[in-house]
């Protein structure tokens, strides 16, 4: 769904493209002495980590580039540059306002491989974590599993297929995501910088100063989450608390100015998988572990994801039979 909003119905090197995606945010993310001192020429050079995220950069802006002109010269065949839209992928919006020379700061190429990748970043892994983090979730918690799946089955029960005109109606799915948002958020590490001098809680912030919000402990704060470790959908089930970034004890998608305009973009890669998922299959823990027993250590990253694979075993679901 991503690539196709982005870069249209074919893209060359979508694999590779997609891997080096995924490398990049996992080394931006992880740990490197050098960061903690900036200063150090030396510890910059020996950095394992940033050589391979240089390398990676390489390897990405070769593809990336390579994409951008293919879609310039498309732009200049079919002429879809003159100002209409229609028929046209991000990318080509992208150069279309970088010719038209209308903006008060123009685009450049590296803007839009920037733009490529925080759309990438934030449209497919996130997407991708929050599902992981679902499903392990309701395997720990097969109350909630069996709950959704039956909410899906008897909404589509006519049809025996699951659609996307669905999902409006899967009031608590819905809530088995937000959970999910809360316990994992996928980005749990919010920076901000300060536009002006403030002071907070006794402290006095200075212009430009880096914020870093931690949403992953805002989500189980006991002090606004009973039971905060404890999985409950129905925790939100007549409660007005929601991720829109008016309630500051639950902010997935950030607040304000930089809220994430791919909200809407991001829900709907998470709540049609996710109940095709549940809908299409009914899923087993291997052998003889229990459901307490599932790993729910996280990774390093941008995103937190698991750090170990969800290994499951898919059973069909056969409507005619159990409907």
């Amino acid at each position: 769904m991503t690539c196709r909003a982005a870069f249209g119905e074919v893209l060359r090197d979508k694999d590779n493209l997609i891997m080096l995606m995924k490398e990049g945010t996992t080394l931006a993310g992880g740990f490197a002495l050098a960061d903690f001192f900036p200063s150090s020429k030396l510890l910059q050079v020996m950095s394992w980590s940033k050589n391979r995220l240089l390398k990676m950069q390489g390897k990405l802006d070769a593809i990336l580039d390579s994409m951008i002109n293919e879609h310039r010269d498309t732009l200049a065949k079919t002429k879809r540059g003159n100002g209409v839209f229609g028929g046209e992928d991000i990318v080509d919006v992208l150069l279309r306002l970088q010719q038209s020379g209308e903006l008060a700061v123009p685009i450049t190429n590296d803007n839009i491989k920037a733009i490529i990748f925080d759309l990438f970043t934030a449209g497919t892994e996130t997407s991708s974590t929050t599902i992981d983090w679902a499903m392990a979730e309701m395997m720990r918690n097969p109350r909630v599993m069996a709950k959704a799946q039956a909410e899906i089955r008897e909404i589509a029960k006519e049809k025996k297929t699951f659609e996307e005109s669905d999902v409006q109606s899967l009031k608590y799915l819905k809530l088995v995501i937000k959970e999910t948002f809360r316990m994992h958020p996928p980005i749990p590490l919010l920076p901000r910088a300060c536009r002006e001098e403030c002071e907070v809680n006794g402290y006095t912030m200075p212009l430009k100063t880096k914020i870093i919000i931690n949403i992953w402990a805002l989500g189980r704060d006991p002090d606004y989450w009973p039971e905060a470790e404890s999985f409950k959908p129905e925790r939100f089930e007549n409660n007005s608390v929601d991720f829109l970034g008016s309630n500051f004890e639950f902010l997935p998608f950030g607040a304000g100015r930089r809220f994430c305009p791919g909200m809407n973009f991001g829900l709907a890669n998470i709540e049609l998988p996710l109940a095709q998922l549940l809908y299409h299959f009914d899923w087993k823990l291997p052998k003889e572990m229990k459901h307490g027993e599932v790993d729910m250590s996280e990774g390093e990253g941008i995103t937190v994801s698991r750090k170990n694979g969800l290994y499951l075993i898919p059973t069909p679901y056969n409507s005619s039979i159990d409907g």
